[in-house]
């Protein structure tokens, strides 16, 4: 074999491992999330310590789609940046923002170039000085990764949807469900499509349709649970099965933060802009058709009924939604005010009385005492209202501490002080209570208790599923359920149902450019 063939031999063995290694590239996606819900009608704020952050390895391990094994980790070149999540509370820092913000967009800035991007937002944050700050962090991603990219976003439905948000993103899609059972499914319909439209070859999805519905309405009268948002959630994922439509989405909105983008939202996105028009279409007005039926997702009363039904009740435990200053929506958690009636009651003021669980008020000076007396001891001191003080002073405690709990990754400490037939639980760090077992680990029985009462709105399943009976209680807080009397200066008016007598709004699909075709 002369020398000629050698050479156009190896040329060609070169050419055809050239072309098998570009075959087999995988595409680079990057990774980043910044989640957290707050309302500007509290004066908390939230700041760095606010925010759970994790980097690298981290990232994966809150992803259970992201397993070692999983077919969608091996199907990307995946990049973590950072997630930062927050429990929701007040506004947040400017300064917090622009430093988790500026992490991630530096680390976008060393990695790149991508193929896309992957991002967990929630949707209904409130910086301090800004009106949209998921739609600035998006224009910001954008500003480093450029407009080819394809992004793909997932977010809460309690979320709100600019145009500008819906801009710069190309996929996006939200929960289905409220309490939100399906999180972790709709990040990984998120994650899939991405890798549908990469592997495909057929990128970015020619259309995007993006309707603001005018509807303003709490999570508390929204559930899935219940009609009529069982129905008109329903309505989704048929629409995503029509030749042309990828997936479609319809946001509630977040009630307890007052700027212009706060209100519901439609999108719908796909290749048939006939499909995703209609489809948008559909749903916003299925919303809007339906918007007079939501009621609270179980009986609403005043504290002084809530107090009196369960105390008559025979069923255990009986529980109560402290749901003026639920931490889970907003709320400072610190509100003092309801605590204070409770411990007024004669019912509670034996120790033998009708037995109740109040979970839970923050008093870091008040655990910093009952770590020094210690478990059994006795205790006089206050906790509370510390941030919101609006409504009531901080609570005066005064009983034995039963427990003292160390480690929680929420609250850091957590003390059970009983007053009367009282437990109250006085926490270093606000935490809302979710599970039984954050009763049981403190040795308290929620199920045998009579009553329990919470700060939360509609009761996550666990607490669903194990209450005898249920009221929530139209307490005051930083997310009033009240709507009327919150004080809205800068929604976008007419809203329902602040405005019930309205005309029927435009919901005809606006059709929003894609990333690519922005000036």
């Amino acid at each position: 074999m002369n020398r000629s063939v050698i050479a156009i031999f190896i040329v060609f063995t070169m050419m055809l491992t050239s072309c098998e290694q570009e075959k087999n590239k995988l595409p680079k996606i990057a990774i980043a999330g910044f989640w957290i819900e707050s309302s500007t009608f509290s004066p908390a704020r939230s700041d760095m310590n606010s925010f759970k952050q994790l980097r690298g390895e981290e990232i994966f391990n809150y992803y259970p789609f992201f397993g070692i094994d999983s077919s969608l980790r091996n199907q990307a070149d995946w990049i973590p940046t950072l997630r930062a999540r927050a429990i929701p509370g007040g506004m947040v820092t400017k300064e917090t923002y622009e430093s988790l913000v500026g992490e991630i967009l530096e680390k976008l800035k060393k990695n790149a170039p991508f193929d896309a991007l992957f991002l967990d937002i929630h949707g209904a944050s409130s910086v301090v000085g800004m009106d949209d700050p998921e739609g600035d962090f998006l224009r910001r991603v954008r500003e480093v990764v450029g407009t080819e990219p394809l992004i793909s976003t997932s977010m809460d439905l309690h979320g709100n949807v600019t145009k500008e948000l819906a801009q710069h993103t190309d996929l996006i899609t939200c929960f289905r469900m409220a309490p939100h059972e399906d999180a972790t499914e709709s990040r990984r319909r998120a994650v899939s499509n991405l890798l549908d439209r990469l592997e495909s070859g057929k990128g970015k999805p020619k259309y995007k349709a993006w309707i603001p519905v005018p509807i303003l309405l709490p999570g508390e009268k929204t559930s899935t649970r219940i009609e009529p948002g069982k129905s008109l959630y329903a309505k989704v994922d048929p629409l995503t099965k029509h030749e042309g439509v990828i997936d479609a989405a319809i946001w509630v909105g977040y009630a307890w933060a007052d700027a212009p983008r706060n209100r519901a939202a439609v999108m719908a996105y796909g290749d048939d802009k006939e499909q995703v028009s209609k489809a948008a279409e559909e749903l916003a007005k299925s919303f809007w058709d339906v918007r007079e039926q939501f009621e609270f997702v179980a009986p609403v009363a005043s504290l002084e009924e809530s107090l009196n039904k369960a105390i008559e009740s025979k069923k255990q435990p009986f529980i109560i939604s402290d749901m003026g200053d639920n931490p889970t929506a907003g709320g400072a958690g610190d509100v003092t005010w309801t605590l204070q009636e409770v411990l007024k009651q004669k019912e509670f003021q034996k120790e033998d009385g009708t037995s109740l669980i109040y979970a839970s008020i923050p008093g870091p000076k008040f655990v910093a005492k009952a770590i020094k007396l210690g478990e059994g001891a006795k205790i006089e001191a206050f906790a509370g209202a510390n941030v919101d003080a609006r409504y009531a002073g901080p609570v005066k405690l005064k009983g034995t501490i039963e427990k003292i709990r160390h480690g929680d990754k929420y609250a850091e400490t957590e003390v059970v002080v009983k007053v009367g037939s009282v437990h109250v639980i006085v926490t270093k760090i606000r935490k809302p209570y979710h599970h039984e077992a954050d009763f049981t680990n403190l040795g308290l029985n929620p199920r045998k208790t009579d009553i329990v009462m919470v700060k939360i709105g509609y009761l996550v399943p666990e607490l669903y599923n194990m209450r005898g009976d249920w009221l929530m209680a139209q307490t005051p807080g930083g997310v009033d359920q009240d709507l009327e009397r919150i004080g809205y200066k800068r929604i976008q008016r007419p809203m329902f149902p602040l405005d019930p007598d309205m005309e029927d709004p435009d919901l005809s699909a606006r059709m929003i450019p894609l990333a690519d075709q922005l000036k």
